[in-house]
C-alpha cells in the first residue's frame, strides 16, 4: 500500500478503537477522501483480519485473542471489563510506537488490544510472554515476532513464565515495554497478582527504555500482591477519564506522566 492510503487505515483504525463501529460516512468526512475509497480501505482491512465491513460502514474485528483461544471464557470476560475504555487506551499507546522499534508486551486484555492494532504495521520487533499476543502478530510476516519461552502455569492468562521467560529477555533491549497490571499506585508502583508473572514483566522492564503501564481507572490507586516497579521507574501511565481527581493529584506529585485518553 501507498504512504497515503496507510495512513488512511491508521485513521480508520483509530477511529474504530474509540467507537467500536462507524458508518462510511462518518469516515468520508474523517479521512477527507470519497466513499469509494473508504470502501477499498475496508475490503483490504477486512482481507488482513482487521474489520468487518457491515451495510453502510464497518466494525473492529472481534480478534483480540487469537482466534483458538477464544474459548476461554475468563479471558473475555475480563476483555468485556471497560472495553471502550481499553480500546481508547490501547489507540493512544500504539500512537507511541515508531517504525523500526522494538517493543515489549507483557499479557493482559489491554496489551492484547494494543497488539491488534498494529497487525498493520511494518518494520517492528515484538517480544512477549504472551502466547495469545504472539499469534495474533504472527499473520504479519513484516513484523518480527519474538516469544518467550516459559510454562503455561494457570489458564486464562496465556502468558509464559518461570526461568526460561526469565534469563530469555535478557537478551534484547527495548525502546519501550507496555505493562498491563492489577493495580497502579502513586507510592507503591506497578504490580499484578501472580509472584511468577511478575517476575517476568521485571525482567522486561529491566530491558526497556521507557516501561508504559496501560491501565484502566479501576486499577489506579490500587495495588496486588507481586510488585513489577516502584512508581519511580514508570515513565507514563496511560488510563481513562474515570480516574479520580485525587489519584490523578497523586501521581502528579510523584512527577509520573499521565496521559487520560
Amino acid at each position: 500500500m501507498s504512504s497515503k492510503t496507510d495512513e488512511r487505515a491508521n485513521q480508520i483504525l483509530r477511529l474504530l478503537l474509540s467507537h467500536g463501529k462507524t458508518s462510511v460516512e462518518e469516515l468520508t468526512t474523517t479521512v477527507g477522501t470519497s466513499p469509494a475509497s473508504v470502501r477499498r480501505d475496508l475490503v483490504r482491512l477486512e482481507t488482513r483480519g482487521l474489520v468487518h465491513r457491515t451495510h453502510g460502514g464497518a466494525m473492529l474485528a472481534d480478534q483480540a485473542v487469537y482466534e483458538p483461544f477464544r474459548f476461554d471464557a475468563s479471558f473475555e470476560t475480563r476483555e468485556d471489563r471497560f472495553a471502550k475504555e481499553k480500546r481508547r487506551i490501547a489507540a493512544a499507546a500504539a500512537d507511541l510506537i515508531g517504525e523500526g522499534e522494538t517493543i515489549g508486551f507483557s499479557a493482559g486484555t489491554t496489551t492484547a488490544q494494543i497488539a491488534h492494532l498494529l497487525k498493520h504495521r511494518k518494520r517492528l520487533t515484538v517480544v512477549s510472554n504472551a502466547v495469545n499476543i504472539s499469534m495474533e502478530l504472527s499473520s504479519n510476516c513484516t513484523l518480527n515476532t519474538i516469544l518467550t519461552g516459559g510454562s503455561l502455569r494457570w489458564p486464562g492468562a496465556f502468558s509464559l513464565v518461570g526461568p526460561t521467560a526469565v534469563e530469555s529477555l535478557s537478551a534484547f533491549s527495548m525502546h519501550r515495554v507496555f505493562i498491563g497490571v492489577c493495580g497502579v499506585d502513586a507510592v507503591q508502583g506497578a504490580s499484578i497478582i501472580e509472584p511468577e508473572e511478575a517476575a517476568v514483566v521485571r525482567a522486561m522492564v529491566r530491558q526497556a527504555k521507557q516501561v508504559v503501564v496501560v491501565a484502566d481507572s479501576s486499577k489506579a490507586g490500587h495495588c496486588s500482591p507481586a510488585m513489577i516497579c516502584p512508581a519511580n521507574r514508570i515513565d507514563l501511565l496511560i488510563t481513562d477519564g474515570g480516574i479520580s481527581p485525587e489519584v490523578l493529584e497523586s501521581f502528579s506529585r510523584q512527577n509520573i506522566e499521565v496521559l487520560v485518553v
